[in-house]
């Protein structure tokens, strides 16, 4: 059984999500973008807790199920603020196993600040002792670092992160299994960290539309679903087959800069400039690219050996943007999406699985099938993030119409996580 698993998003409580963001909405756009299972985001919050409790009912196995059918786990992410050598903030997505224990989960957090004022609620306890804690309660309960990499927020961030897992988490390091990649990072630049970790990725999505949801997401293969095949998959690697990123260019915090000035930069040019923004002389915000290089134990390149497979995609919606010169969220962008979630049932089956006679036999225009064949390859060039804005695609890169046997090679290639 294969599962493609977006196990980080939030809710219409949380800050700077839409007010449109409820169950409904997200099991909706997750079946439109081809997921198969999603957390429930923020089930701490008192109010969205109710509305979990009253629409979804749980199964034997840890499963949440939605009246149409949509399975979802508990799942929620929190930020943790607290003093180790300086100033530190982690933030970190949790599985719960089940209802019983996710109301003892709550109870614990309870006991510590108040839950009723945001979805990504802010406590003063160490990543230790928070892992200390929550394990005691029960050990089923998985902690993942969120968007691993991100500056203020990352476990390796470059502005309040640590330089290992054994950093951050001391003598419960043993205790965290996996990290998520976060946007703008992929795997192939966490395996040159060389910690012993497994990788997921998931959207930590503040919107229910595809361009957000499951824009990153992680592949299950499983003898069947419950939160304990997840999560000894998340622990093992075994039934974890590989992770769907973004290219590390289109996250937000890839290159080193500041938005309020316009202004980014490659890490090579930060060193140049010592750190210092050119327009306004205070420090740049130091990207993931640049934090890597920090940290880095292994050149460029190094393939880990446990390392996954794994695909960067853009959107659907940014390739469709692109091609035919629209804004990514009017009415036309979205009639052509939906024209081909009507021929081809959901957005990854168009990504990934879609063949390109398949394409030119339902009347898909020519642009936009070269658009997603060379999202498939790996040709499109993002202009790099930078200190909160999303990266854009700015070019592609030109490939001869009659290569095809080239083309359907590497394509052929990475379609083995579907296999």
């Amino acid at each position: 059984m294969e599962i493609i698993a977006d196990l980080h998003i939030h809710s219409k409580y949380s800050r700077a999500t839409s007010k449109n963001l409820d169950l409904e909405n997200i099991e909706k756009y997750a079946r439109i973008k081809g997921l198969n299972l999603l957390g429930v985001g923020d089930f701490q919050h008192p109010l969205w807790k109710k509305e979990i409790d009253n629409k979804l009912r749980e199964d034997g196995k840890g499963i949440l199920w939605s009246k149409r059918g949509f399975p979802f786990l508990w799942q929620t992410e929190i930020s943790l603020m607290f003093s180790k050598n300086g100033r530190r903030a982690v933030h970190v997505v949790v599985l719960v196993p089940n209802g019983k224990i996710a109301n003892e989960f709550i109870k614990y957090l309870g006991n510590s600040g108040r839950l009723d004022y945001d979805g990504r609620p802010i406590f003063g306890i160490s990543a230790e002792k928070f892992v200390e804690d929550v394990k005691k309660i029960d050990d089923g309960i998985e902690i993942i670092p969120a968007h691993c990499m991100t500056p203020w927020f990352g476990l390796y961030g470059s502005d309040s992160g640590f330089d290992s897992l054994e950093e951050c988490f001391g003598k419960e390091r043993d205790k965290i299994y996996a990290v998520e990649s976060g946007m703008s990072a992929d795997p192939s630049m966490l395996w040159r960290l060389k910690e012993k970790i497994n990788i997921v990725s998931f959207s930590d999505s503040h919107s229910f539309w595809p361009w957000r949801l499951g824009r990153e997401a992680t592949i299950f293969e499983l003898s069947e679903l419950s939160y304990w095949k997840i999560i000894n998959a998340i622990r093992t690697g075994q039934g974890l087959k590989g992770t769907i990123e973004t290219p590390p260019e289109y996250g937000k915090y890839h290159f080193d800069g500041h938005r309020l000035c316009g202004f980014s930069c490659s890490p090579e040019e930060t060193k140049n400039l010592k750190g210092i923004c050119p327009k306004c002389g205070k420090p740049l915000t130091i990207g993931v690219e640049y934090r890597i290089e920090e940290l880095a134990k292994e050149r460029e390149g190094y393939k880990l050996e446990s390392g996954k497979l794994f695909y960067k995609l853009i959107p659907l919606h940014e390739l469709i943007a692109f091609a035919f010169d629209i804004n990514l969220t009017t009415k036309k962008t979205n009639s052509i999406y939906m024209g081909l979630i009507e021929k081809f049932g959901n957005e990854f089956n168009v990504l990934l699985r879609v063949n390109k006679e398949e394409m030119i036999k339902a009347g898909v225009d020519d642009k936009l099938i070269e658009m997603i064949l060379l999202n498939r390859e790996g040709k499109i060039k993002v202009k790099p993030g930078y200190d909160g804005e999303y990266g854009v695609i700015e070019d592609v890169e030109k490939v001869e119409i009659n290569n095809h046997g080239k083309r359907e090679g590497i394509i052929e290639k990475q379609k083995k996580l579907f296999e």
